[in-house]
């Protein structure tokens, strides 16, 4: 299982970190490892001291797939779930700075959350999919899929002319803007529509 994620799928989230808009998806990979065990508490690595969460609405691939034609690319997941790409922020600016990879800042233990998973035909239409992250009860983060520069099915098409996808792996589709720090002791809820997909607590 792989962990394929997008960065800069939003336009607002770009304009708050100052990033330029891109021409094509920003892709990037997570290890398997950076899951973070169901009903386990998320550990701020000491490395940094400015991890960000990052909402984002997920699919799990369910067959093989290599240069996936757009129109065929829904055949390829019946199933969406919600999550967090945690971001060490000051070692990926760090990173960045360099012109380095930023897998140290993305990719460590416990940085990718995987809610759990519902059957895609739940929901109306996938471009059209509002959802939320809840910090200590207040909403931190909006976002909608309508407003997603590329959308699931051009990702699909996108990413696996680069990667062949295998049943499991899990596409992280970008973050909407409102990304912002966590504390010891915050509590993270993520909800698509009403419905809560994870709740974290963070230490």
């Amino acid at each position: 299982m792989k962990l394929i994620c997008i960065g800069r799928n939003y336009a607002a989230h770009i304009d708050e970190l100052n990033n330029e808009r891109p021409v094509e998806p920003v892709v990037f990979i997570k290890p398997d490892s950076a899951v973070l065990p169901k009903e386990q508490d998320f550990y701020i690595p000491e490395f940094s001291n400015d991890v960000h969460y990052e909402v984002e609405v997920l699919i799990k691939i369910k067959k093989v797939g290599k240069y996936i034609d757009r129109k065929f690319a829904h055949r390829y997941y019946d199933e969406i779930s919600l999550g967090i790409d945690f971001t060490a922020r000051d070692l990926q600016s760090k990173l960045k700075e360099k012109g380095l990879p930023w897998e140290k800042a993305k990719g460590f233990d416990g940085a990718a959350v995987v809610g759990k998973w519902v059957h895609k035909g739940k929901y109306e239409n996938l471009d059209k999919l509002g959802f939320s992250l809840l910090k200590n009860g207040e909403i931190a983060q909006s976002g909608d899929t309508s407003l997603m520069l590329w959308k699931i099915d051009e990702l699909i098409a996108h990413v696996s002319t680069y990667f062949m996808l295998k049943k499991g792996d899990i596409i992280f589709t970008g973050t909407p803007a409102g990304v912002g720090k966590v504390v010891p002791n915050d509590y993270l809820v993520g909800r698509i529509e009403a419905e809560e997909f994870f709740a974290i607590n963070v230490r």
